[in-house]
């Protein structure tokens, strides 16, 4: 009997939990499911300005894809965009990850310091960042190059923002200079939480540094390494206001700093391209991309991060 009254009290109280996701799911869909089907929708649609309401199927993809007045700025924009996280994802996690280790260092002083002046730049506005950054490099008062300039390198001085080949690597810099606080702060906690019976033994057995960093530490790293990884492709494929504060809704000079972000600005919000006036449906199609690169990215990294813990727990 009391088995039965316990099942019974049970069942009457399992309908609750919908009561406790209902707000969150109900945000969701509305500022979430429902804006992503409905850019979906109009990237099938076309029309003059904000009223889109032709059917046009495939043709917004045909144009960005093929049509020779629009595709050059949009796979120049793609390029750019893996561009743009290729060297964050070099630059920003490399760094994240030694200055982790070297925060884990239990004999360093003044970590706690270290780890705020590491963090500080990822508390500042990013359109903030952008336009100090843009004071900072300024070819004629720029602290960048009267610093050069006083230190004997003189030659390195240039106008950092309005060289082609300059202008894309710069701003990708500043931004990783920005975010590295976040990688630095997953990898440490990471770290931290290894025991320290692994690095007694290991002691105990004579392991150098860098076989304890190979044989212990980076291992229990990789699944904070798919984290870290997933987190700047997104980040870097949503990336709009560090581009556009340095180097404007153009990516100057040339459209050399354009990426994915400003090219959707300028097309379906701003209309300066191709014509003086928005066009949703090209700009949703351009958004639809971005989402449907981002699902195949997010995706293939969680494969290959579940596998990697797959085979680690197989060679345990």
């Amino acid at each position: 009997m009391a088995r039965t009254r316990n099942k019974g009290i049970e069942l009457s109280r399992r309908p609750f939990w919908l009561l406790y996701i209902l707000p969150g799911l109900a945000l969701y869909l509305v500022f979430m499911a429902l804006p992503l089907a409905n850019s979906l929708r109009l990237s099938f649609y076309t029309g003059s300005g904000f009223q889109i309401d032709d059917f046009i199927g495939f043709d917004n993809y045909r144009r960005l894809f093929f049509d020779p007045d629009i595709s050059a700025q949009f796979w120049n924009a793609f390029r750019n965009t893996w561009v743009f996280f290729g060297i964050t994802m070099l630059v920003q996690n490399s760094l994240g990850l030694g200055f982790a280790l070297l925060l884990s260092n239990k004999n360093l002083r003044g970590a706690a310091v270290f780890r705020t002046l590491i963090f500080i730049p990822a508390t500042i506005a990013i359109v903030v960042c952008g336009f100090l950054w843009k004071l900072l490099l300024d070819p004629n008062w720029g602290s960048v190059n009267l610093l050069l300039q006083s230190v004997g390198l003189g030659k390195l001085a240039v106008p950092w923002l309005g060289l082609e080949s300059t202008t894309l690597p710069v701003i990708t810099l500043v931004s990783a200079w920005e975010w590295m606080g976040i990688p630095t702060m997953i990898f440490l906690a990471a770290l931290q939480g290894i025991p320290d019976d692994y690095f007694e033994a290991a002691q105990i057995d004579g392991a150098s540094g860098w076989q304890v960093f190979r044989f212990i530490k980076l291992p229990l790293l990789l699944p904070m390494v798919g984290v870290v990884s997933i987190l700047t492709f997104t980040g870097n494929f949503n990336a709009f206001d560090i581009v556009y504060a340095m180097a404007g809704a153009n990516g100057a000079p040339n459209f050399s700093a354009d990426i994915l972000g400003t090219y959707f600005y300028r097309t379906g919000i701003a209309g300066k391209h191709p014509v003086g006036i928005p066009d949703m449906g090209l700009g949703a199609a351009v958004a639809t991309i971005i989402f449907i690169v981002l699902l195949v990215g997010v995706v293939l990294m969680r494969r290959f991060s579940s596998q990697d813990d797959s085979a680690k727990v197989e060679r345990r």
